[in-house]
C-alpha cells in the first residue's frame, strides 16, 4: 500500500483559497507515485470572497471547508479530525487562502496569528518527524511557528524574518 498524505487547503480560488493548480498538481503527482492523499480543511468561514474576473472582494461569505471540497471533489474531511497516526506526510498548497483562512499573514504581515487548528496538525507531523511539504505562501506558517524557521517571501522587506 502506498504512503498516505494529508493534503490541506485553504478554499478554493487563488486570491482566497487553495491555488487551484498548485492543489490539483500535488494530488496529481501523489497520485502518479501511489500514495493516497487525505484531503482536509477548516470548517471556518472564508475571511473574505473575491470576484475572481474583477480581483475584487464581495460581500458573499463562503465556508473553507465547503469550497475546499470543490478541488478534493467531495472527499474531504474536517482538519479538526486530521490524526496524525496512519498518516506519512503533510502537503498545504499555496494560494491567498493561506495567508487569510489558514493564518492572518494577509493583514498581519510577520506578526500573524496561524490557526489552532493548523498549527496543531503542522507541529504534530513535525514532532513525528514526518515530512512538511509547504508549497508557495504556506511556508509562512512554518516560519510563525517553528523557531529558527527562516524564510524569504519574494522581494518583501517587510518580512525579513
Amino acid at each position: 500500500m502506498g504512503k498516505r498524505v494529508a493534503v490541506v487547503l485553504a478554499g478554493c480560488g487563488v486570491y482566497d483559497g487553495s491555488e487551484i493548480h498548485e492543489s490539483s498538481a500535488v494530488l496529481v503527482h501523489l497520485s502518479r507515485e501511489g500514495a493516497q492523499a487525505e484531503v482536509y480543511a477548516p470548517d471556518v468561514d472564508q475571511m473574505h470572497v473575491v470576484d475572481h474576473v474583477k480581483g475584487q472582494p464581495t460581500q458573499e461569505k463562503r465556508n473553507v471547508l465547503v469550497e475546499s471540497a470543490r478541488i478534493a471533489r467531495g472527499n474531504i474531511k474536517d482538519l479538526a479530525k486530521l490524526d496524525v497516526k496512519g498518516l506519512d506526510a503533510l502537503i498545504i498548497p499555496g494560494g491567498f487562502g493561506v495567508a487569510k483562512n489558514l493564518s492572518t499573514w494577509a493583514t498581519q504581515g510577520k506578526n500573524c496569528i496561524v490557526s489552532k487548528e493548523v498549527e496543531d496538525v503542522l507541529k504534530a507531523f513535525h514532532a513525528a518527524k514526518k515530512p512538511i511539504g509547504l508549497c508557495c505562501i504556506s511556508p509562512v506558517l512554518a516560519a510563525k511557528i517553528f523557531p529558527g524557521c527562516e524564510l524569504t517571501v519574494g522581494h518583501d522587506t517587510e518580512c525579513e524574518k
